[in-house]
């Protein structure tokens, strides 16, 4: 039976990285100057893995090769196959990021044969006077933005936000962003790690990469400012719906039945704060702040039981309502390759009906 499954972090240390991420986990393993934590992620090289239950050692991608829309969704599995569409991940910038941007689909296809990049920031923690850029103050050009740079004062073109826990951007592929210093985030975008710098604060060490930005980025003024949402308890409350993922802010109070049988995805919670209980039929996980869990497509229906207050994000693909799902598709033979169980474990996956077609969650 298909379980909510938890992941092994993946860290990264940076230049501009701090030790936010180590304290929001409470995990000492965190190394230090670590920049990002990837909580669920199917980027090519750093695909994560499953690290509770009898899927436990196994890639995102090897259980979506056998399990298919059971984990990801009928129209999810057709639109991106057995590649995971969500990268989430947690940032800290100690110092300021670069300033870049990520190109769209169609130029990471062409130029790199991969997905664009399209993102979001919940901020998670800010130090006094901390800031992001969000792309333009006015309309610029090319030309400008190049003068800019090389004179020195690409700041006077640059949006500035000072930003406060509990916010979130929204941040299409195009536009120039970066996160300052004393920033925070927890990241929701495509499954892209493609980025062009157009200045790092003459760090002098990294390559950077204006010969491609200046054909992908807009130049035109932003106006907007950061998402507006309600923060009703026990209730979904809509940040974002757009075609690479849509995030609901979920502050849990009282426990919760949460029914996902007319959503053809499936979800992810992320802890922002507190801990709750994610119960299914036959599982039970504890969801600590600064956690991930996935919640595959096959489960309908979740109990989330809070041990104190909580705030989740919940995220998922809106791709369409549900049809009547397929249970007798398994790639057995993706599962003859990938599972490495002992025998042990073999037989309760037997016993569950995990080799076995007409399997329901």
């Amino acid at each position: 039976m298909l379980y909510p499954l938890k992941f092994k972090p993946i860290y990264k240390t940076k230049v501009w990285g701090g030790d936010k991420i180590a304290k929001i986990k409470n995990d000492s393993n965190v190394p230090a100057d670590c920049g990002e934590s990837w909580e669920i992620s199917g980027v090519k090289g750093d695909v994560s893995v499953v690290s509770n239950g009898f899927l436990a050692g196994n890639t995102l991608q090897e259980i979506i090769e056998v399990y298919l829309d059971e984990i990801v969704g009928e129209k999810v599995l057709d639109e991106y196959g057995y590649e995971f569409p969500i990268l989430l991940k947690i940032i800290d910038a100690k110092d300021n990021l670069s300033v870049q941007v990520h190109p769209d689909d169609e130029t990471a296809a062409e130029l790199h044969n991969a997905r664009g990049k399209t993102e979001a920031w919940y901020i998670l923690d800010a130090d006094k006077d901390a800031k992001i850029i969000d792309g333009f103050n006015r309309d610029t050009t090319e030309s400008e933005l190049l003068q800019s740079i090389k004179d020195g004062n690409l700041e006077n073109l640059l949006k500035y936000h000072n930003v406060k826990s509990g916010e979130f951007y929204f941040i299409p592929a195009g536009r120039v962003h970066g996160m300052c210093a004393g920033t925070a985030v927890v990241e929701i975008q495509e499954t892209s790690d493609i980025t062009y710098r157009i200045y790092d604060y003459n760090r002098g060490n990294r390559e950077l990469h204006t010969q491609y930005a200046v054909d992908v980025i807009d130049y035109k003024k932003n106006d907007k400012q950061s998402v507006q949402f309600s923060r009703i308890p026990d209730h979904s409350n809509p940040i974002v719906d757009c075609k690479y993922f849509t995030a609901n802010y979920l502050p849990v109070m009282n426990s919760l039945l949460k029914n996902y049988s007319n959503l053809d995805s499936f979800v992810i919670y992320h802890c922002v704060h507190g801990q709750v209980t994610v119960k299914t039929a036959g599982s039970e996980e504890i969801l600590n702040e600064g956690e991930s869990i996935l919640i595959p497509a096959c489960i309908d229906e979740v109990v989330l039981i809070p041990i104190k207050y909580t705030e989740l994000l919940e995220v998922y693909m809106n791709l369409g309502e549900s049809q009547p799902r397929k249970y007798d598709e398994y790639d057995i033979d993706a599962l003859q390759r990938h599972l490495h169980h002992d025998s042990k474990s073999q037989e309760n996956e037997t016993s569950n009906g995990f080799t076995g077609k007409n399997y329901k969650c």
